[in-house]
């Protein structure tokens, strides 16, 4: 009996040590030095480019980037920002790319004389481009345009 009591704390000794040894081992995190309880400084480490080119596209289809800072644009059920200078009304005026045609279209590609509902909230497909490394290796090549 004695034996096995022995054995069993033997075993307890040698589980505890491991566990410490896990336990003080540093693990990276891309969020870097932030305990999963606090929040990351991502607006520190990636600023969006203000007044910047164009980025190209990477598929075809794909939203074009926003080429400058969003910060403080409001888009609220009754008033969109954005459409300040992409409307169909101001695009000429400010030099703004225009907001594209099917914005204006509704689900029975119907025309509007307004931007569509489905098509307001910008930032849902629209993003602001960043000049950022990426995290992690990236292989994605995009497909050949039609005719290439």
């Amino acid at each position: 009996m004695r034996f096995i009591t022995a054995l069993a704390l033997a075993s307890a000794v040698l589980l505890s040590g491991a566990g410490l040894a896990g336990a003080q081992e540093k693990l990276l995190s891309e969020r870097g030095d932030v305990a999963i309880e606090q929040d990351s400084k991502v607006d520190a480490m990636f600023r969006p480019e203000r007044d910047s080119d164009l980025i190209p596209r990477d598929f075809q289809k794909q939203p074009p980037l926003v080429p400058h800072t969003v910060k403080g644009y409001n888009i609220t059920q009754n008033f969109n920002k954005c459409m300040d200078c992409h409307s169909k009304e101001r695009a000429e005026e400010t030099g703004a790319t225009l907001v594209a045609k099917s914005h204006y279209l509704d689900r029975d590609d119907k025309k509007l004389k307004n931007i569509s509902p489905r098509r307001y909230f910008c930032m849902q497909c629209h993003v602001p481009q960043f000049d950022a490394k990426p995290l992690v290796e990236n292989t994605y090549k995009p497909a050949a345009k039609k005719g290439e």
